[in-house]
Order: structure tokens, then C-alpha cells, then sequence
């Protein structure tokens, strides 16, 4: 309300291209952690008549929909490694479809992935996770999951976070480079295609990427890219397109 001048809540695709044509950005309301429905699929249509039109079904820990992804060493002591989602959540993901609200798995466990494919029909998201074959961390994706990912539609926001992008050196992680970033971007380009790309830097969640500090940084990636081989077009739909796109088709 405060800034209504320059920004304005979107509630489907249309009040982008509104907000766009008024030269205003678009706020698209979600929600990092499924536990806050408490096992309520009316908490859940609560929360889209409040305007939430995204939601990620878990954070970093267990919860009445699904298990986290987690370390093999970790899911072992739980006994919980090739566990994914709930009898609930399978409800939940079916009434999120329902309504018109964008399914997100970053921080679901892989197994429950594979369950969000089989259970749904339409893309969604990982708004924020990385490939694995690029760093071996247990919050990016496998290739399988990625190329299925992209068979469906859905797309992968990378994520900034500097032990995402690049696996440990001698116990050392870097504060983070632009081409740990388009490494990552190149090989799910090389596995999905380029239309399953898109940016989910993460900059609420994470302690900083030491040369895209913030959004303001983002025109230094397109250039890089651009430096890098990737075309103006592929760009544009790292960028926005794709993700404008998954958003015509589902909310």
C-alpha cells in the first residue's frame, strides 16, 4: 500500500501483463513451509482467498505432507531416505492444483518429487535449487528429476547459495562466482533444455553471493551469460520468460 505506485500483489497471469502495461512490478504472494495448513486443506484454501498463489510443500524439516530432502547419512538414522510424500499430501498437492496455486519442491526430498509427478498434471516448480551432477549437495536436483521436470513443464530457479553452486574445496566453500552460476545453468540446459530454466536467487534466505549481491546485480549475469555463448533469446527466458509462461498455464 505504501509503495502502491511502483508495486501492486498479482493474482493471476493477467494482473502481470496488467501491472507491466501500468509499469508497476508484480508481488506474487507465497509461502516457504507447507506445515503452516497443519494438515487442513482449509488452512490451504484459507490461505489462496488471503492471496498466496504459490507454496513450498516443505522446509528442512518433516512435516504433515512430506519428508525433506536430507542427507543419505541423516535419512538413514530416520529411516526415512526413500520416504516423499504423505497420504496427506498427496490431497494437498490435488487440492493445490485444484485451486489454481503453483506447486514448489525445492526442499522436498527426491522421493517426493517423484511423487508430485505422479500424483499431478500440470508444471511446477523448484523455485530455488541446483543441479546436483554440478555440486553434490542433497538440496539440487538429479539429472533424471531435472530432464522429468522438464518434460512436464515445470521450472528450476537457480539458487545463489554459494555451497549450492559449488561442492567444498579442502573444507572451504567460495563466497560464491558468476560461473559456478552459469555451470549450473548450462548443464540443466544441457539435461532439460531451455525451457525449464529460470532464477530463484534465494537473497531472503541466504548469507550472500559474493558477486550478485542483489537483484540490482542481475543485469552482470545476463551480460556473463551473454559472454558465455547463451543467446539474447535464451537469456530473456532464463530472465522471466519461462517462469511467465509456467505462470499463464497454471494460476
Amino acid at each position: 500500500e505504501k509503495n502502491k505506485d511502483k508495486i501492486n500483489i498479482a493474482l493471476k497471469y493477467e494482473d502481470i501483463i496488467h501491472n507491466k502495461n501500468k509499469g508497476k512490478i508484480s508481488a506474487l504472494l507465497t509461502i516457504e513451509e507447507g506445515g503452516v495448513a497443519k494438515g487442513s486443506l482449509s488452512h490451504l484454501r484459507n490461505y489462496y482467498r488471503l492471496g498466496v498463489r504459490m507454496l513450498t510443500l516443505t522446509w528442512n524439516h518433516e512435516n504433515e505432507i512430506a519428508y525433506p530432502s536430507t542427507s543419505r547419512k541423516e535419512a538413514e538414522k530416520r529411516q526415512r531416505y526413500h520416504r516423499g510424500l504423505k497420504e496427506f499430501g498427496i490431497k494437498f498437492i490435488e487440492e493445490m492444483e485444484d485451486l489454481g496455486m503453483i506447486i514448489d519442491v525445492s526442499h522436498l526430498s527426491d522421493q517426493g518429487v517423484e511423487d508430485v509427478l505422479k500424483y499431478t498434471r500440470k508444471p511446477f516448480v523448484a523455485s530455488h535449487s541446483n543441479a546436483r551432477e554440478v555440486c553434490n549437495h542433497v538440496r539440487n536436483l538429479k539429472d533424471d528429476l531435472i530432464k522429468e521436470m522438464a518434460n512436464r513443464g515445470c521450472v528450476i530457479g537457480i539458487n545463489l547459495y554459494p555451497p549450492f553452486l559449488k561442492e567444498e574445496v579442502d573444507g572451504r566453500i567460495e563466497k560464491g562466482n558468476i560461473e559456478s552460476i552459469i555451470h549450473h545453468i548450462k548443464h540443466i540446459i544441457l539435461v532439460g533444455g531451455t525451457e525449464c530454466i529460470g532464477l530463484g536467487s534465494d537473497f531472503d534466505g541466504i548469507s550472500g553471493h559474493q558477486e550478485i549481491k542483489d537483484a540490482s546485480y542481475m543485469p552482470k549475469l545476463a551480460q556473463r551469460l551473454e559472454d558465455a555463448g547463451i543467446s539474447y533469446n535464451v537469456i530473456e527466458k532464463i530472465f522471466y520468460k519461462n517462469f511467465l509462461n509456467l505462470y499463464k498455464e497454471v494460476l
